[in-house]
């Protein structure tokens, strides 16, 4: 797993499974939010992720978003969510490329 720090809240990650998250709470991240779409081929589904950050004493989020179709809906969502949530967060898709995308529409519309 490669994390890429963004800054000293935000970093990305690509796919990760549940068998991560102990890892990724043990490096200081408090919060993990899912970009990737369940339906996606090779996706692992959010819930088993989830149920691993909620055992570790993290926070989690869902917000599936389409590569290469980021709505303003989403930029929104994301703003929230990262609003809402302890830091550090560590938001992962396929690749971490959407979610870098997606937290610089959001500073964007800062």
């Amino acid at each position: 797993m490669e994390i890429r720090r963004v800054n000293d809240d935000f970093a990305v990650a690509g796919q990760i499974g549940p068998e991560a998250v102990a890892d990724i709470a043990a490096a200081g991240f408090k919060s993990i939010v899912c970009n990737r779409p369940d339906t996606e081929d090779g996706a692992v589904p959010h819930d088993a992720v989830e149920e691993a950050a909620k055992a570790a004493g993290l926070e989690f989020r869902f917000l599936p978003v389409v590569a290469g179709a980021i709505t303003d809906e989403d930029v929104q969502e994301m703003t929230a969510i990262l609003d809402s949530l302890p830091t550090p967060v560590l938001a992962y898709c396929r690749t971490g490329n959407r979610c870098l995308n997606l937290f610089a529409l959001v500073q964007e519309g800062k």
